[in-house]
């Protein structure tokens, strides 16, 4: 018995050896892989520099989940990086030209009015851009719009329609189930409930809504109008009345220069480099020639202005890569304001809002800095609303995108109630007994009572007036000042500015600029934050951590996900939530 004991132990112990030593293994040659993919690729002259953009676009590189079944271990450019690797490729004398194939191209409206300026300012020197597509969304052929080139495929097209909006309600469905949706908010225009509690968009819902619709669309029409010098009024015209149906006609109406299938765009490359029909073209793609960029950093430099990168979803805790975990934020807040070389610090805000308990955390960490004289100065992204402008509101100066979503200035609670579901569906019945009125708390099972509605309600208008006199603070408005443009309502950057939420026009670069003026050097250099880990380190920690389910059922869910990442938000929520109300696409 002893020596079968014996047996099975050393069994045990070489299948744990073995299986550490296979683990270790393959995660060596995964390193050694990474590591020889980051070798730089050697630029050869008369090269063209590739775009593709049919991954999302992070504001940070690598800020967003690795899939930990798959073996890709490239880095995930942010739109800093790539605007930077545009930079460095119009300096390059190797590089002739950019070759953009924005098939599948998906990015919100204020990244690709960046990745627009960068590559206007590529041509500046004659250099020539060539975009193809087999069918251009209205995001892609945005972005497509300033090449001296636009080609698409025979059986493409151009979907040129306008902007719409098209919200699902859910309320006759809930009560049909007998699902109890217990609402509390504040903010006429707050409007992130009403698929809760109404059939059909409210009227303030309907006013804010085709405002800043209208407003983002005369940007993009006026911003293409410019690109393709066709009048903003035409575009217009072609776009209700779907005149661009095909290929032909989106050539007849000079949305396009030409139509032809890949082979011959590439043709078309071979002609501006002087080459043959036969000739190979040189050709180097962005993630491969960022490679090879170099940091023009001077680190000898002391001073130093921090850039936060703050993008995603608000939440309570540490936070997975590409939302704002509080706790984690907060964290790293407290050690830039003790870091005597931070002189300054920016806040890029990319987020529609979250938890209002984790805003306010963060929000307080930033009037610290401020108190301890070091400046802030908040950019926007694509959305900086609800929890995303209670981060940007204590700023010193705020810089939005024209097409910024922003404002969003209210809160909400949604509780939802199964006991009538239970009771009259399932023939669930529950029988109490408490020590008090609100003994058992709030809970799925029971409805809220009246008392406990009118606590939630004073709750939830306290939070929204802590809001109010946040931003009252930030901005130097009085409390009815900012009620007027807040209650839940949203506004482009450009609206914004005109009603004081924000104070200049610009990207970041601006507002770094803007920071390191407050502070009072001239000499200095970023740092960014938070530290994200290279997609090799992250990889690991998600096959010996607790997260690959998750991964594994949002790579099942696929074109799914968004809306299991929304009903994962609601599921996680804790408390009152400052959280933009809907979804923006660009697509």
């Amino acid at each position: 018995m002893g020596k079968f004991l014996q047996f099975v132990l050393a069994s045990c112990l070489g299948v744990i050896l073995a299986s550490g030593v296979v683990f270790g293994l393959g995660m060596l040659v995964v390193g050694k892989i990474a590591s020889s993919a980051d070798a730089p690729k050697k630029v050869k002259a008369n090269t063209v520099l590739k775009l593709t953009f049919s991954e999302v676009i992070p504001e940070k590189t690598n800020n967003i989940p690795v899939d930990p079944y798959s073996f890709d271990t490239s880095k995930k450019l942010g739109l800093h990086e790539i605007i930077e690797t545009i930079r460095a490729a119009k300096e390059d004398d190797k590089i002739n030209g950019i070759y953009l194939n924005l098939d599948g191209m998906r990015t919100g409206r204020a990244t690709a009015a960046s990745l627009r300026e960068a590559l206007i300012d590529f041509k500046e020197d004659g250099k020539f851009i060539v975009a193809y597509s087999e069918l251009y969304s209205q995001g892609s052929y945005y972005v497509a719009s300033v090449a001296d080139k636009v080609i698409v495929n025979p059986l493409g097209g151009v979907d040129f329609l306008g902007f719409g909006v098209q919200i699902p309600f859910f309320k006759d469905m809930l009560d049909r189930l007998g699902i109890k949706m217990q609402v509390y908010y504040a903010g006429d225009f707050k409007s992130a409930t009403e698929p809760f509690r109404l059939d059909k968009m409210s009227e303030e819902n309907r006013l804010q809504t085709r405002e800043y619709v209208e407003s983002m669309y005369r940007l993009y029409l006026n911003d293409i109008s410019e690109s393709r010098d066709i009048p903003a009024s035409k575009l217009r015209k072609i776009a209700n009345g779907y005149l661009l149906r095909n290929a032909e006609d989106a050539l007849d109406y000079e949305m396009v220069d030409a139509i032809g299938y890949e082979d011959q765009a590439l043709d078309e490359l071979r002609d501006l480099l002087g080459l043959d029909k036969s000739d190979k073209i040189s050709e180097v793609n962005l993630l491969d020639y960022n490679k090879g960029v170099k940091s023009n950093t001077d680190y000898k430099i002391k001073d130093k202005v921090a850039v936060v990168f703050a993008e995603g979803e608000i939440n309570m805790g540490e936070g997975d890569g590409g939302t704002i975990g509080g706790d984690k934020y907060v964290k790293l807040l407290r050690k830039l304001r003790k870091n005597d070389k931070i002189k300054a610090v920016v806040i890029r805000v990319n987020s529609p809002g979250g938890s209002a308990l984790a805003s306010d955390m963060m929000w307080r960490e930033i009037k610290l800095l401020k108190e301890e004289g070091k400046p802030v100065v908040a950019s926007m992204g694509d959305v900086a609303a609800s929890g995303g402008y209670y981060l940007a509101c204590a700023a010193d100066s705020i810089f939005a995108e024209p097409n910024t979503v922003t404002g969003s200035i209210g809160v909400f609670s949604l509780i939802p109630s199964l006991e009538n579901m239970l009771r009259e569906k399932v023939g669930i019945t529950f029988d109490t007994l408490t020590t008090g009125r609100f003994s058992l708390g709030l809970g799925l099972f029971k409805d809220i009572s009246p008392a406990e509605g009118t606590i939630l309600q004073e709750a939830t208008d306290e939070i929204y007036e802590t809001f109010l006199s946040r931003v009252s603070d930030g901005r130097k408005m009085s409390r009815d000042e900012v009620h007027k443009v807040a209650q839940g309502r949203v506004w482009t950057g450009l609206k914004a500015k005109e009603i004081n939420l924000v104070d200049e026009i610009g990207d970041l670069e601006r507002a770094i600029a803007a920071a390191a003026n407050l502070a009072g050097i001239e000499k200095y250099r970023v740092s960014e934050y938070p530290a994200i880990k290279d997609p090799v380190q992250q990889m690991i920690e998600q096959f010996t951590g607790q997260k690959n389910a998750k991964v594994l059922v949002e790579s099942e869910l696929n074109e799914l996900i968004p809306y299991y990442k929304q009903i994962k938000h609601i599921k996680s929520m804790e408390g009152v939530q400052a959280r933009l109300p809907f979804v923006l696409e660009f697509n």
